[in-house]
């Protein structure tokens, strides 16, 4: 019989149930009739335990030097990854509660602490003030953290999402808490406990729950001092609402609808194939950065769809915890209507439409939150399917003839995350790239197998407001400091 997962709050120091004892049910995405855990239906009360805790514990937390934070989330990064049985467990339930495959699940868990090392990593060049010497003034521009951080996950990505948010609002000095998604919140949790099991009472909390119950008590919080926020853009226009009320600054990541441009003279390899399907379908196609509309010089369109086609109908579609799947399930039923909706639409308008992939399983292909993967050849700009974004295993491809073309078309969207140009002409792609209205700018890659956290990541636009990752990724936890005396004060 397969194992029911049970995951609690975390509020100040200790594992808790909800205050009224409630819970909620998470199913199995590839099986949606089987149960996989029960997780804590966390109340505005609960709400306000954690942020009160991790207002409390904040004046200690941002007393220890950076050096002392940066030990501290070392040896966090190393407890996430030394018991390789919790591990593979943990990974399993995720597989079971997302529907990703289990490959994807290892990574995200190595990338969450791999994150914690780079933030620890900035210490030094955190610890450094800006000294500016004048006429009349001498003055030390420094940093400070800002409080209570409230930290709000997604559920396509939320441990690689986690740890673009947490080690680093810890590093700069701030306490948390976070809300998962209640649509992945078991493995989260779980290791969201072993995370906060190894820092003092209050520093990190959490609390799980339905966002329409739960999410402005944290948003709207006046102990709240800074929100970072992953999400779509309906639900990123009302956080910034909620945190205006308190003037709370914000950092909203809202999704994209990014642009891969292949021009004329793009290494069309086998491997070049693998990496733009990747970058389309990797996690079925529900990740913010995906790609999302493909264009393509005309010269090269003809072998261009033959050659992704061909990888695309390879692959295998079925449950995640399956060694030979090479894509599950999506996450929840109405992502799936939102992309079949899309597919139908551009079927009934006159594209063409492949729909590929070996499906081993049909009886659990029906049963589940499936969609083969598909391409829209030749797509009409007007479609949905290339006007909004997707989150989903579809990509349409469409044809340009000049660069300048090519640019107008990327950028006529709401969107502006990331972008990828592919050519063997280093030098054009980037001039191309600077032209592209995005945050985030691929050369013959794209996505998050080519992304190593090191460079400030978010979008223009619809996509957001700040950024996350790098050293910026930090700062953007604190706000600046000035302090200032008379000329000849600094040594």
């Amino acid at each position: 019989m397969t194992e029911i997962i049970e995951t609690h709050l975390y509020i100040d120091g200790a594992a808790c149930r909800a205050s009224d004892g409630g819970t909620y049910e998470i199913h199995n995405p590839a099986r949606p009739s089987e149960l996989v855990g029960h997780a804590a239906a966390g109340t505005a009360d609960d709400m306000d335990r954690a942020v009160r805790a991790a207002h409390s514990a904040f004046p200690a937390w941002a007393a220890l030097s950076y050096v002392e934070r940066a030990d501290i989330l070392r040896k966090v990064a190393a407890a996430l990854t030394e018991d390789t049985a919790a591990v593979e467990a943990r990974a399993r339930i995720f597989t079971r509660e997302h529907g990703k495959i289990l490959r994807e699940t290892h990574l995200e868990i190595s990338r969450l602490g791999e994150r914690f090392v780079q933030s620890a990593d900035y210490a030094e060049r955190l610890a450094q003030d800006e000294i500016i010497r004048a006429t009349r003034n001498d003055t030390i521009v420094t940093r400070q953290p800002r409080g209570v951080a409230a930290l709000v996950v997604p559920w396509n990505w939320p441990l690689a999402i986690l740890g673009a948010k947490l080690p680093q609002a810890l590093m700069a000095g701030n306490t948390a808490v976070v809300k998962p998604s209640a649509n992945s919140a078991l493995a989260p949790t779980l290791s969201l406990h072993r995370i906060a099991e190894l820092l003092p009472p209050g520093v990190v909390n959490i609390v799980t729950g339905s966002a329409s119950r739960i999410g402005d008590a944290l948003i709207g919080h006046p102990l709240v001092r800074f929100v970072n926020f992953t999400g779509s853009v309906d639900v990123g226009r009302h956080v910034m609402k909620v945190a205006a009320e308190n003037i709370t600054p914000v950092t909203l990541e809202l999704g994209g609808n990014d642009a891969g441009l292949v021009l004329s003279d793009a290494d069309l390899s086998p491997q070049t194939f693998e990496n733009l399907y990747r970058a389309a379908f990797m996690s079925t196609g529900q990740i913010c950065y995906a790609l999302k509309r493909l264009y393509v010089h005309r010269s090269r369109f003809d072998e261009l769809v033959d050659g992704l086609r061909a990888v695309v109908d390879a692959q295998v579609v079925g449950d995640g915890l399956l060694p030979e799947t090479t894509m599950g399930p999506m996450n929840n039923a109405r992502q799936l209507r939102t992309v079949t909706g899309m597919i139908d639409e551009a079927r009934a308008r006159g594209a063409n439409v492949l729909e590929l992939g070996q499906v081993p399983d049909t009886e659990l292909y029906a049963q589940g939150y499936f969609q083969r993967p598909a391409l829209v050849i030749g797509a009409d700009p007007a479609l949905s399917v290339v006007r909004e974004e997707q989150f989903g295993p579809v990509l349409p491809i469409l044809s340009f003839d000049s660069e300048d073309e090519a640019v107008a078309m990327a950028n006529d969207d709401q969107f502006g995350l990331a972008s990828s140009v592919w050519s063997t002409d280093t030098g054009r792609a980037i001039a191309l790239a600077r032209r592209i209205e995005a945050g985030y700018s691929f050369i013959n890659a794209h996505g998050p197998s080519a992304n190593d956290g090191l460079a400030p990541f978010g979008g223009f636009k619809k996509s957001g407001i700040g950024r996350n990752f790098g050293y910026e990724g930090v700062t953007q936890f604190q706000g600046f400091h000035a302090i200032a005396g008379a000329s000849g004060l600094l040594a």
